[in-house]
């Protein structure tokens, strides 16, 4: 996606949610933050999600296992901030995907199949020179409360 499409979609997304009230989501389940920001913003039917990476909340430490094992741990984490706002992963639109090495992607999509389900959210995977917490992978999810 061009930066200029990319800047349309986002004006366009933000548009839909000016005006309306900002609540913050607190996920017990989930790392807490480490740092100033929110596990999550409802706004309207729309959830941003900040990003997760495989830490273990009980504990703060990444889970060991290499790049399966957090991304596993990851999508618990993303789990957990969906719940507490009271939604899922089948309310997930968009994933963004955070990869420290990109030569990972063939072990991490393996398992990042195992928890998507079709129709599969819209994705873009990118690699990045490092990670909070020296993980491998990060997931920064939105979602959408469905209207049947």
């Amino acid at each position: 996606m061009s930066p200029a499409t990319l800047a349309l979609w986002a004006a366009t997304l933000l548009a839909g949610c000016a005006g309306q009230a900002h609540e913050r989501i607190d996920a017990a389940g989930a790392p807490a933050p480490i740092g100033p920001y929110s596990q999550a913003i409802r706004v309207g039917d729309q959830l941003w999600c900040a990003g997760q990476v495989g830490l273990d909340p009980a504990t703060g430490a990444l889970v060991e296992g290499g790049i399966v094992a957090e991304t596993r741990r990851a999508f618990a984490n993303v789990d957990a901030v969906l719940a507490a706002a009271g939604a899922s992963r089948d309310d997930v639109v968009s994933i963004t995907v955070y990869l420290v090495d990109l030569g990972e992607f063939a072990a991490f999509n393996s398992e990042y199949a195992e928890h998507v389900a079709s129709p599969a959210p819209a994705r873009t995977t990118v690699q990045v020179a490092r990670l909070p917490k020296d993980a491998r992978v990060e997931l920064q999810v939105v979602a959408a409360r469905r209207r049947d």
